[in-house]
């Protein structure tokens, strides 16, 4: 399935979750969470319901942390998986368990599993693989995006002159003819920092059909989607030929959680290993020596297409989309958390950065303490 959203509504959009690479990292020590193992369950099979006591959370702190995140106006869902079982699930806005939800950046971490999957198939050769192995004519590539690798993608390290934290580049991006060429026809330059790009992950998508001879849409849904019973999935189109990879999945709340759970398993559902331990361990590990703070929120950085916290914070991985889109997840608790927003027209109102700031310090601050 598929949906394509108007100009007027893509022009206003910015795909990009996190914020600069540049923030400073207070240190605030934190004592260490309770012990957990992870319950493995089928995540294709109907969610199990639970009250918050029988999985151990402290239900005055968890219900405070919902109210406030309810109470946040473009607000949309809110649930929480602990242990394997659904135990808070909310609807706001006019919305309930079938809305699909415009996830934007979420979409990255999805393509970060998909590469995964292409690498354990054989169709990619592995992180070092590079553009110039998958792509051709009538694409103009020039040597140095030939050599992108499939690592500089997942770490968005290809060094293409992009900026989409505070500039128009995806704005322009958006409504060009030919995407991966807007990208290829950028310089590079000669340092390899991280700087986001949702450009980036698109053609990675792009290098994924080549690869795998699938569109993007089909191959998710056949190697993943169905085999964690999500149904619901909807991709923003961009041309006759492409969905947009790096941003503008949709799904239901309940499936994204069903997406959470399968991460904190380790790329496990059930008795099936869809992705190898080592994939989702190496995703969800930071590749930078920088970190963010988003108030409660601290120790932030980056992975493979994956927003990832350590010490002094709970150690947690979180696939962020656009105005707050999140699903969060905490190994050492055993918590998934999902949060989705009605982003449309949220830039008009608030900065969509602080806003989405706010969720996150939401969940670290009052979320994952209830947990007991």
């Amino acid at each position: 399935m598929r949906w394509l959203p108007g100009i007027a509504i893509a022009m206003l959009l910015a795909a990009c979750g996190g914020g600069s690479s540049s923030s400073p990292e207070t240190p605030d020590p934190a004592p260490p969470p309770p012990p957990a193992s992870i319950t493995v369950i089928d995540v294709s099979q109907p969610w199990v319901t639970a009250t918050p006591a029988s999985v151990s959370m402290d239900e005055v702190r968890l219900n405070r942390g919902i109210s406030d995140l309810s109470g946040m106006s473009r607000v949309r869902s809110v649930l929480v998986a602990r242990h394997g079982k659904l135990i808070a699930q909310n609807y706001l806005g006019g919305t309930s368990q079938a809305t699909r939800f415009d996830l934007r950046s979420v979409t990255k971490s999805v393509v970060s599993m998909l590469t995964a999957i292409a690498i354990a198939q054989g169709d990619l050769s592995g992180l070092d693989a590079t553009v110039g192995d998958h792509l051709g004519t009538p694409y103009v590539l020039d040597a140095g995006d030939r050599a992108v690798t499939v690592r500089q993608m997942l770490t968005m390290t290809s060094r293409y002159q992009w900026n989409e934290s505070n500039g128009d580049d995806y704005n322009r991006w958006i409504v060009t003819d030919d995407h991966v060429q807007y990208l290829l026809d950028r310089s590079q330059t000669a340092s390899a920092d991280f700087e986001y790009n949702s450009a980036l992950v698109h053609m990675l998508g792009v290098v994924l059909e080549h690869a795998t001879g699938q569109k993007l849409p089909q191959f998710a849904q056949d190697a993943l989607f169905d085999r964690l019973g999500i149904t619901s999935v909807e991709w923003e189109v961009l041309d006759a030929e492409h969905v947009n990879g790096g941003s503008g999945i949709r799904m239901t709340a309940e499936d994204l959680l069903r997406f959470g759970q399968w991460i904190l398993q380790k790329g496990n559902s059930g008795r099936a290993q869809i992705v190898t331990e080592e994939w989702v361990r190496e995703a969800t590990t930071p590749k930078f020596n920088w970190r963010n703070t988003y108030n409660q929120q601290r120790s932030t950085t980056y992975g493979y297409l994956w927003w990832v916290a350590d010490a002094p914070a709970v150690p947690a991985a979180f696939a962020w989309g656009y105005g707050g889109q999140f699903v969060y997840v905490a190994p050492s608790l055993d918590m998934v958390i999902v949060v989705t927003t009605d982003w449309v027209g949220m830039s008009a109102e608030t900065n969509p950065s602080a806003f989405a700031g706010q969720i996150l310090s939401i969940i670290a601050g009052d979320i994952l303490p209830a947990a007991r």
